[in-house]
């Protein structure tokens, strides 16, 4: 069983709980435990397995600086690559004596005499001085509520939780949702199939991917530190480039005209074409990037169908807009959770209130990392701080700040309220002038209230900065109650 006391409790082993674990280990910390509810390491990399699974970000780029990777194959890693990465650093680290898989958290109450977090796991109780809360928003699949779907007699399962016993060959399969995942598997899946018909609920901006098999010389040239730092550092400003045009809307016809030709030159069918293209700005829901999806759609196997799914009756699928389709399977490409975080209902006050009691369906914390009301508890990859670059960068930026905050910690540390609202009032009243707010798009950003709680209107530079910079000011701190406490 998982017993027992611990300085620090990290919940989950992807990129977030791979790096802190690393990170507490730099900073001198052995006291602490990794727990992981999969079999694996490398959460939402091991989740997701589905055909054409990778990754939209370079490679080099995703992928953590205290740990480069020269033999990348591709600029844009698949899958595999990325989950033998993961392992291969939770490995080399030293990471995995401390971990202890196949073990989820119920929840964890902050235990205000004991000044800890208690926690109930699927293998015993154990305490913590403080959680790091590394779960990961890429984590539980969004299920639609469609009429019937329970009743369908053939295979349904959702893109990252993929059914690979499953053969597609020569089936009519419908697919729910036109997202990141359904871009990737759409192109790996169409040749094989006899009939696939999407249901796009709403068209996404795809933009051309610069995606290349890397040969022996250039990863040659890349095990040089400098080359390597030098490309990463041009794949880091392209991208804030692109963030940039997001936020300043002046930008929009220069986007517009790259995502449109990039619909032409793939699709000569006028029709098509209207169907997938948005009347929204660029970057009003995530940017896509791919260089096969648009000619899969005009495969003669495949039919767009603009609408949503409204039920399903014996094997037919109708669209909301009455249109029809015999399907043998049903592939759910519709996303995940991703502000509706179930970690949020096993997180408990000390009065016994949860997360997502405080947040009521709007997701706030201070710098996307603490929260008030919940001391000694770290988020990574938390509310409103979501940037258009790799989510590796904000990881190891919000580590900083985290492992900056453990060293100010000998009791509690609970951020100030004010503090908290402040740094929130003033992300939202930033956000209505770029293209993540005012777009009028349907996109996960927008939470169940209608704010959006996802998106960070500056640039990753200055999210950078102000996580680089811990201010004890901010937060109420704890006395120390016990000598001989470790940082």
């Amino acid at each position: 069983m998982t017993t027992g006391e611990y300085e620090v409790v990290v919940i989950g082993a992807g990129a977030s709980g791979i790096g802190a674990a690393v990170r507490l280990l730099d900073q001198g910390v052995r006291d602490f435990v990794v727990l992981e509810k999969g079999n694996a390491v490398g959460g939402t990399w091991r989740d997701n397995t589905y055909p054409g699974c990778g990754c939209d970000v370079p490679s080099r780029l995703y992928s953590y600086t205290f740990a480069p990777n020269p033999e990348w194959s591709r600029v844009f890693a698949k899958q595999p690559e990325i989950l033998a990465y993961l392992g291969d650093t939770a490995t080399r680290f030293g990471v995995t004596s401390h971990l202890r898989l196949g073990v989820e958290v119920h929840e964890a109450r902050w235990d205000a005499a004991a000044l800890r977090w208690r926690l109930s796991t699927s293998d015993g109780e154990i305490t913590a001085r403080a959680i790091i809360a590394a779960a990961g928003p890429w984590h539980t699949p969004n299920l639609p509520d469609i009429p019937g779907l329970q009743d369908f007699d053939g295979p349904v399962f959702h893109s990252s939780r993929w059914d690979h016993d499953v053969d597609l060959t020569g089936k009519r399969v419908a697919v729910v949702g036109s997202g990141a995942s359904a871009v990737q598997f759409v192109p790996a899946i169409a040749p094989a199939v006899r009939q696939l018909h999407l249901f796009q609920r709403t068209p996404q901006w795809v933009l051309p991917k610069p995606d290349h098999h890397i040969p022996q010389v250039e990863r040659r040239l890349l095990r040089w530190h400098r080359a390597r730092a030098a490309l990463r550092g041009l794949e880091y400003r392209t991208l804030e480039g692109l963030g940039f045009a997001f936020r300043h809307l002046r930008t929009q016809p220069v986007l517009r005209a790259i995502a449109k030709a990039h619909i032409r030159r793939a699709i000569s069918d006028p029709s098509l074409r209207r169907k997938v293209t948005p009347d929204y700005p660029v970057g009003c829901t995530r940017p896509l990037v791919s260089n096969d999806y648009y000619p899969a759609l005009t495969r003669p196997n495949v039919q767009v169908h603009a609408t949503g799914v409204a039920e399903i009756r014996g094997n037919t699928v109708i669209a909301a807009d009455g249109t029809t389709a015999e399907v043998d399977a049903i592939i759910l490409g519709t996303g995940f959770r991703i502000l509706d975080l179930p970690i949020a209902e096993r997180v408990f006050d000390a009065d016994g209130a949860s997360l997502a009691d405080h947040w009521q369906g709007s997701p706030q914390a201070y710098l996307g990392t603490t929260v008030a009301g919940f001391p000694n508890l770290f988020l990574v990859l938390g509310p409103s701080v979501g940037v258009i670059n790799s989510a590796f960068v904000l990881i190891e930026a919000q580590l900083t700040y985290i492992m900056n905050a453990l060293r100010h910690l000998r009791t509690t540390l609970e951020v100030r309220r004010p503090v908290q609202d402040a740094f929130n009032a003033r992300v939202q009243a930033a956000l209505p002038g770029t293209a993540y707010h005012a777009g009028g798009c349907r996109s996960y950003y927008i939470d169940a209230n209608g704010r959006n709680s996802f998106s960070w209107p500056w640039s990753t530079d200055r999210v950078i900065e102000l996580l680089g910079r811990f201010d004890p000011a901010d937060y109420r701190v704890g006395e120390h109650l016990r000598e001989g406490a470790k940082a």
